[in-house]
């Protein structure tokens, strides 16, 4: 983060994404310590459905169903897939909530926050921290994106299945095709910042999740409700032999949803 000092309203850097002069720099802020992007916001314009949208859009990924989709394979059954998975999901909107909770109501950032407890160069630490993890698990999401995306293309674009034989770097033509499609889309609307994110979200968090009970009622009607199985497990466990795995499961769950504090 650059340290601009407020010279005119032309110097000033965009705060956070939002227009310029949003941050409420004051005369007598020290340049090296406060900017744009660390100064409080002059107004606050996320709503409580603004943030129960992003809560909606947050808390499901691909990268979460996989990790769903593999807690059978360690003998659990549907209902205590759930039980764990809805353990972890409050895991990560209580401490989610708890640590974003002083941002809300200040209007500063995850690291000026940290100064409190880190003081300010040390602040510096967990969140350059903070930021390596979440480019780790943006590139994990784009893949595991990019993964449906191949599905999508192979389906309509049949030809294109003569890219999976060109493959660099242990990725195929069209997964490196599907990956670029998809990161230059994210890119573009954090690029245009908190405001975009915000008006996106609005309708992608409940439009998500009525394609996903559209998906399952389709797909269920396909298959037939007799044919649902809701032990998928090769090796089941009894009662007190899945506590210790539900247990386990739940905090795995934890860090592999979006939902980052």
């Amino acid at each position: 983060m650059t340290s601009t000092p407020l010279t005119g309203p032309h110097d000033l850097v965009e705060a956070a994404g939002h227009p310029h002069g949003g941050g409420n720099m004051k005369p007598h802020y020290d340049d090296r310590l406060a900017n744009e992007d660390l100064a409080p916001l002059r107004k606050q314009k996320w709503s409580s459905y603004n943030i129960f949208a992003f809560w909606m859009s947050d808390v499901h990924s691909v990268g979460g169903y996989v990790t769903a989709g593999s807690l059978f394979a360690l003998g659990l059954q549907s209902w205590q897939v759930l039980v764990a998975l809805i353990v972890g999901i409050c895991i990560v909107q209580l401490f989610a909530n708890m640590v974003a909770k002083p941002s809300q109501k200040t209007g500063v950032p995850y690291p000026v926050i940290n100064r409190v407890v880190f003081g300010i160069r040390g602040a510096n630490i967990p969140a350059i921290i903070r930021g390596l993890i979440a480019i780790a698990w943006y590139g994990v999401q784009t893949f595991l994106a990019a993964e449906s995306l191949n599905i999508v293309f192979l389906k309509f674009i049949p030809g294109s299945a003569a890219l999976l034989d060109v493959s660099f770097a242990g990725l195929s033509a069209l997964g490196w095709i599907s990956y670029a499609i998809l990161w230059t889309a994210q890119f573009l609307l954090f690029w245009n910042g908190m405001e975009v994110i915000r008006r996106f979200i609005d309708w992608a968090g409940p439009a998500v999740y009525l394609v996903m009970i559209v998906l399952a009622i389709y797909l269920v009607s396909q298959a037939g409700i007799q044919n649902i199985s809701f032990t998928l497990s090769t090796t089941p466990l009894d009662f007190w032999a899945s506590i210790p795995v539900m247990f386990a499961a739940s905090p795995w769950w934890s860090p592999t949803s979006p939902a980052r504090c």
